[in-house]
């Protein structure tokens, strides 16, 4: 009877308010990072909003961690219910600071750059995806970026593909078509004429907007493709547009060239004894 009782009192126990607020908490902080997602990848509103839309559900999730463990404490030190409604918002809480935290990590080993590209004395121009950007961010930022993306990426450097430039920019818009990125200008080159691609990428989870141009340039064998990726807004990119200038350069040079042995590197050595002075090589 004893024990009857006592199954009968934790049954209707209410479970901790604490928990419960931290669920709460928790569970809005997820929406609020999903609507932050959503309205960045429809495009209806500016990056600075959702921003701030992101550090909000940020915020809200570490209040809810710490509601989380002041219930376990007084779990602990009380009983009674409400440890299911604690670990939901602890699992919530921790999902949604894992990722902000791991670029945290990455950006604190990383130099704060914002626009990589293979050419800093000659960087490619940003044309028609100018007037999307803010007015201060499309001129290259000049010696000290040059400087700390050598340092930091030395194998950034242009491209010299042994085709001719039409068949280089096929490759080019080839790659960037099948990655998906919306391209905004595309002149194939012609005589007395680089060609010019622009398109704008997005990152992985936010979709936030990284915009990129590719210069290809004939040369007296061969083209030399240039690649220039930059973010619009931030103060550092954690390393995704040296990433994707890498990983674009590697496909390209793999669909400019499709006959090319596997393994076989770059021809770099003929753009460098080629190359005007100020350009091409490592800088």
């Amino acid at each position: 009877m004893t024990m009857a009782m006592s199954r009968l009192r934790a049954l209707e126990t209410p479970p901790s308010r604490l928990a419960i607020w931290a669920r709460r908490i928790a569970v809005f902080s997820l929406a609020v990072a999903a609507l932050a997602v959503i309205i960045e990848r429809a495009d209806w509103l500016e990056a600075a909003p959702v921003l701030a839309t992101v550090a909000a559900a940020l915020v809200l999730s570490v209040v809810a961690l710490l509601l989380a463990f002041a219930s376990f404490v007084s779990l602990w030190n009380n009983g009674g219910p409400g440890f299911l409604q604690a670990a939901t918002a602890v699992l919530i809480g921790v999902g949604l600071l894992s990722y902000p935290g791991y670029l945290a990590y990455k950006g604190h080993k990383l130099p704060a750059i914002t626009d990589v590209t293979t050419d800093p004395a000659d960087p490619p121009r940003f044309e028609v995806v100018a007037r999307l950007r803010p007015a201060d961010r499309n001129l290259y930022p000049g010696l000290a970026t040059a400087e700390l993306q050598k340092q930091m990426w030395p194998d950034i450097e242009p491209l010299a593909v042994n085709v001719n430039a039409k068949a280089a920019y096929d490759g080019a818009m080839a790659v960037i078509t099948k990655r998906k990125w919306h391209v905004v200008d595309a002149r194939a080159p012609a005589p007395g004429r680089d060609g010019h691609i622009e398109a704008i990428a997005r990152t992985p989870v936010m979709g936030f907007r990284d915009d990129v141009v590719v210069r290809i340039r004939p040369m007296r064998e061969g083209a030399r493709v240039d690649v220039r990726s930059a973010s619009r807004y931030g103060t550092t990119d954690f390393g995704s547009n040296a990433e994707r200038v890498l990983a674009l350069l590697d496909d390209i040079d793999d669909a400019a060239t499709p006959e090319k042995p596997d393994g076989q590197e770059r021809p770099k050595s003929a753009l460098k004894a080629s190359a005007r002075p100020g350009q091409g090589g490592k800088r």
